[in-house]
């Protein structure tokens, strides 16, 4: 009798040591997923925001060129007495304001740390209105 008590304890021994064995085996390889997609996000968040930060100094520069193309027409535009082509130039200018301040919503985001996938929507949005900015200037440029 002694030899099964004393064999069923070292089974049972055996189990509870293999038992924690393995919790800490499965716990260890949890943590360590937990670290891994951690440190995958961070290095994703990183490179969209090194991607958003390029993307804003394109549209800076962009946005700058524009405004000096546009500053060079509105002197021809002032000296014409054509009222109409004045009218259009100030729609355009305003087309040229908004691109300002989509470009101003990008930098916004990005500084205040807003998610990717905002950032990337205002890049659109800014993209979109400096074209239809290129495009009211083209348009004045015709008639000049």
């Amino acid at each position: 009798m002694k030899r099964s008590r004393l064999r069923m304890f070292k089974v049972t021994s055996m189990t509870i040591s293999v038992m924690g064995v393995l919790m800490i085996v499965a716990t260890v390889a949890i943590l360590a997923y937990f670290g891994f997609q951690s440190l995958s996000s961070f290095i994703s968040d990183d490179a969209s925001s090194n991607n958003a930060n390029e993307q804003l100094v394109s549209l800076r520069s962009e946005y700058s060129s524009l405004k000096t193309q546009f500053d060079n027409v509105k002197i021809q535009v002032q000296k014409s007495s054509n009222t109409k082509l004045k009218e259009d130039y100030n729609a355009a200018e305003l087309e040229l304001i908004k691109t300002q301040s989509a470009i101003g919503d990008v930098e916004s985001a990005i500084s205040v740390g807003k998610p990717a996938d905002e950032v990337t929507a205002r890049i659109e949005t800014a993209k979109v209105q400096l074209e239809k900015a290129k495009s009211s200037l083209t348009g004045i440029r015709s008639r000049i």
